[in-house]
């Protein structure tokens, strides 16, 4: 006989009633469908669904049908047809510590030298995180460096050879063969290895650190595929950036490291067993994030707020300094092994992945504000449109590429385009220069005289970040209007229709890119409409701006993003610009639509509570969306029926009340609420046979811990064990409580795996 006084938090109490939905049995997972299935049972169905077989031996595709049926039938409408459904695949975390009489018990005995060990390991595992992240940031932009490096001078120097052999289609086929390659690899990884590692993964890791647990987002299997697969993905060409999934990595890193020990491995390094809970792992997340943007721009400011402004819900001083100690330890880092790199050690020039360079010598004028303004103005409307456009594309995507085999060409189909598209127009807008007329650029002769370049070809062949760069800082006259606007609308479509794909595909860069493209533009226009070319001289700081207003009209982002920018820039001179771009952008675009990380979660049916509840719900009551009948332990219960509960419900935690019903208002209710007890409670409870007989029960309270630990529950931390029943053994046994949830179990014949 022992006990435990398990206290929950709102979010679990949330959990522990139906909503009065069909969003509750519905989701974009093919696990969702089976409505109606205890969580341990649809594991099963899922995994044998996802092999392709079930039961009978019937294929995925004839299950799907199935599913498809069953939902119509219920009236429960098709995932991959509407978004405003809510899944119930998803579990919220439990930030607060659940003070209970154990773990009271053993606060008492903790001294305060175990108290400073805990304090101290907490910034002993943010350096480690910042470090961490540091290297992978390191070790992702040198394998990109490298692989762009190989494939310019095979392909490209090949092309070059052809144009005065007639051989180009040769060298066309060598270009598609190579980036085809690259990308192949990172869609297998993400569709045959694991699924969550595709896009940026920062849509999850904000779920995540805003209390909803998203399934394996922090796994190692994730990790794996996010940071190899994002090596294929850019080196293979395809319209998408490093930056936004080294802040998935960063997250990862920091899961990882916090908990000493890797399930996937299985190995157990038998260190940090006290960080073992969902309010601190998701601390250490959001360090982890923060430090994925400071390695990403070189931002550590930047990494901090964004974890506060689109990352965590629960925040506090200490934990803003251990952040941002974090983030400061990963560019530290960073900059250590990119000067290594760089032949330069020491010269700690190189903060991030992404650095724009100094603006300095690029003054703006009073009058210029104005212009600014309507670039504002013209970023949100195009972050709108391309929030539209992925929309429409990402909801034809879930529709007609279900299957894996059709998810892993649709990436080889995108490469394949951006390709032609960039030889098309290569050969379309030759716009030549001599070579070294624009410093630092990957130099491609194709369908140019002897001893120039192509300037449409050099945008495609460098990587986004070395376009960026040439964007920004390139002399007035090294692109005309044409090259300008025609890469501008085919980069904005590639990129509209690249997001989402089953490939690691972060967002920051190409709408950058994209809105350098069109900055750049408006300073090459702005000479011409005034005929003063001597005030409108530096196209640069245009190309700064529009950048700034696409990435703002498409992500939503306001106070981090400009920070980030500023420090990207390395130069305050542009923060009054970029705030007031940021800030009209961001209101233009929310007239039309959501920021695109939030369209994403509402597409994966993720049960994210925004800022502000609806207006119409002042008008309702708990009562009023609650279903009947209410899943509810009393204080004495037998254990079949506790199996029963876990076996048929998904629930994470259930209301415990008193036995005697209790009329409130006319109406019958299921007795005074007592307290709560969680799902994985139940488990560790169940497994360390804490129970007692029905001849020997004891008082309510007067029964003792008989070993049970809060290491306990730490050791099974985060993936509790599911329960099968294998036999019932009905005797009196059963399961008692008290008001504070204090609970013990008889122990019948339970097979728990």
């Amino acid at each position: 006989m022992a006990e435990t006084t398990p206290l929950c938090t709102a979010d679990s109490l949330l959990e522990s009633y139906e909503v009065l939905s069909n969003a509750s049995h519905s989701s974009t997972d093919n696990a969702d469908s089976f409505t109606g299935l205890s969580r341990d049972r649809r594991d099963i169905q899922t995994r044998r669904l996802r092999q392709g077989r079930y039961g009978d031996g019937s294929s995925g595709a004839r299950m799907e049908g199935r599913l498809r049926k069953r939902r119509r039938a219920h009236g429960v409408e098709d995932p991959g047809m509407s978004y405003k459904v809510i899944s119930s695949n998803f579990e919220s975390l439990d930030y607060d510590i659940v003070e209970n009489d154990l773990y009271l018990c053993e606060q008492k005995s903790k001294t305060h030298g175990h108290h400073l060990k805990i304090a101290v390991a907490r910034w002993v595992v943010m350096f480690f995180i910042g470090a961490l992240t540091a290297a992978v940031a390191a070790a992702v932009d040198i394998t990109i460096d490298k692989l762009a490096d190989l494939k310019h001078d095979y392909v490209f120097q090949s092309i070059n050879n052809c144009m005065h052999h007639g051989c180009i289609a040769r060298s066309l086929g060598i270009w598609l063969g190579i980036s085809i390659a690259l990308v192949l690899g990172a869609a297998f990884l993400v569709v045959y290895i694991e699924p969550v590692a595709g896009g940026s993964g920062i849509p999850e890791i904000k779920c995540f650190l805003n209390g909803v647990k998203v399934p394996r987002v922090i796994r190692l299997r994730a990790f794996v595929a996010k940071v190899v697969g994002v090596v294929g993905s850019v080196a293979g060409g395809l319209p998408v950036g490093k930056e936004g999934p080294m802040i998935h990595a960063g997250a990862i890193i920091g899961g990882g490291i916090s908990q000493g020990r890797s399930e996937t491995l299985r190995k157990d390094a038998g260190i940090f067993s006290y960080f073992r809970l969902d309010h601190e792992k998701r601390d250490f997340v959001s360090g982890g994030a923060a430090a994925g943007v400071a390695a990403a721009f070189g931002a550590p400011i930047g990494g901090v707020l964004f974890a506060l402004e689109e990352g965590a819900s629960f925040w506090n001083q200490s934990l803003t300094w251990r952040i941002f100690f974090c983030s400061m330890t990963c560019s530290f880092v960073l900059n250590l092994i990119l000067s290594w790199y760089d032949g330069s050690i020491g010269e700690l020039s190189n903060p991030g992945l992404i650095n724009f360079g100094s603006f300095q010598g690029q003054p703006y004028l009073g009058y210029e504000l104005v212009v600014f303004v309507l670039m504002g103005i013209c970023g949100g409307l195009l972050g709108a449109l391309f929030n539209f456009i992925n929309f429409e594309v990402s909801k034809f995507r879930r529709r007609y590429t279900k299957y894996r085999p059709l998810s892993l060409l649709e990436p080889l189909l995108m490469v394949s385009i951006v390709v032609i598209a960039g030889m098309l127009l290569s050969f379309l807008i030759s716009e030549c220069h001599p070579y070294g007329f624009v410093p630092k650029i990957r130099p491609v002769q194709m369908f140019c005289p002897d001893g120039q370049y192509n300037a449409m070809a050099s945008l495609f062949v460098a990587t986004p970040e070395e376009s960026i760069r040439t964007l920004f800082h390139a002399q007035q006259g090294a692109y005309n209007l044409v090259t300008l606007g025609a890469f501008f609308c085919v980069y904005f479509l590639l990129a509209c229709c690249t997001y989402g794909l089953g490939v690691p595909t972060g967002l920051f860069v190409p709408c950058i890119l994209t809105g350098a493209a069109f900055g750049r533009f408006v300073g090459v226009l702005m000479p011409m409409i005034f005929d003063d070319g001597d005030a409108w001289s530096h196209s640069g700081k245009y190309a700064l701006i529009g950048a700034a207003a696409v990435l703002a009209g498409v992500l939503r982002m306001t106070i981090s993003l400009t920070v980030i920018m500023i420090e990207a820039t390395q130069d305050v001179a542009y923060g009054l610009p970029i705030m007031v771009v940021i800030m009209i952008a961001k209101l233009i675009g929310d007239i039309f639509n959501e920021g695109i990380y939030d369209i994403h979660i509402q597409m994966k049916s993720v049960p994210l509570l925004p800022w502000e509840p609806a207006e119409q719900t002042v008008n309702y009551s708990a009562p009023e969306i609650m279903s009947t009948p209410v899943k509810v332990l009393h204080y004495r219960e037998k254990v079949e029926r506790i199996c029963h509960l876990l076996l048929t419900t998904n629930h994470n935690g259930f209301p415990v009340v008193d036995e005697s019903e209790v009329t409130v208002s006319g109406q019958q209710t299921y007795g005074q609420f007592l307290g709560i007890i969680l799902r994985s409670q139940l488990i560790v409870l169940l497994r360390n046979k804490v129970f007692e007989s029905e001849d020997h029960a004891t008082e309510l309270g007067a029964f003792g811990f008989h070993g049970l630990r809060t290491l306990d529950f730490q050791d099974m931390y985060p993936r509790f064990p599911s329960i099968h029943v294998s036999q019932y053994v009905h005797d009196e046994s059963s399961v008692t409580g008290t008001f504070q949830s204090r609970v013990t179990f008889v122990w019948t014949k339970l097979k728990l795996t």
